[in-house]
């Protein structure tokens, strides 16, 4: 078990996240911006300046189909509560597969140190045309200014151990050190350290079919 104090937790507590507050409506027009807040806390002095990414993923079974959607650098870090805000372009439609565009996708926030991975929060994102006889019976072809989507309000968040400065290389995971939450398997999972960080409520976004705006055919 993972006990605070050890080394192992300390490499994970570097950076935390704190919060991430849409500033963009979690239902929104498909061509939005999507736009946040991120508040994390520094736990010690950093050498280098944090990267996050934001990436659309539009089909789970598909990595070559995920959209980079920006990335920023963000640094230097004073030590405690820090925010900034991030500003992401919508994906680009014209790269997504017809049968992919409407239903359920996903947008994956990424935290990365030194080239190094160290968090990810996913939400889930559903994507509907803005009147019920289109979505009942789809065109043919997309109708892209006509789509509109829609954000679950709870993230899966998944942490990973990594090499911080002047640390030793960090530990394998040993047996108890990987936690599955019990939930919706969401797209680009890895084998990590799976943890809730206040006050992101919940580690799962709700089964998309038990969301009233979220119901697949």
């Amino acid at each position: 078990m993972i006990r605070e104090g050890t080394d192992y937790f300390w490499y994970q507590r570097m950076i935390a996240i704190r919060g991430i507050d849409f500033t963009s409506p979690a239902r929104a027009r498909f061509s939005d911006n999507y736009q946040f807040k991120i508040t994390f806390e520094c736990m010690a002095p950093l050498e280098d300046d944090v990267e996050w990414k934001l990436i659309f993923v539009a089909s789970p079974d598909h990595l070559e189909l995920d959209q980079e959607l920006d990335d920023c650098l963000v640094g230097p870090i004073p030590v405690g509560i820090n925010s900034f805000e991030f500003d992401a372009g919508p994906p680009n439609p014209s790269k997504i597969p017809d049968e992919d565009i409407l239903g359920v996708a996903a947008i994956i926030l990424t935290g990365a140190y030194k080239d190094q991975e160290f968090v990810r929060v996913g939400y889930y994102q559903n994507t509907e045309y803005d009147n019920p006889e289109m979505n009942e019976t789809p065109p043919a072809r997309p109708r892209y200014e006509r789509l509109i989507r829609e954000l679950a309000d709870k993230p899966r968040v998944t942490r990973f151990n990594i090499r911080w400065d002047n640390t030793p290389n960090p530990p394998l995971p040993q047996t108890g050190q990987v936690q599955s939450v019990p939930g919706a398997a969401f797209p680009r999972d890895y084998s990590g350290q799976y943890e809730q960080q206040a006050p992101l409520e919940s580690a799962f976004v709700p089964n998309a079919n038990d969301h009233p705006s979220m119901a697949l055919g």
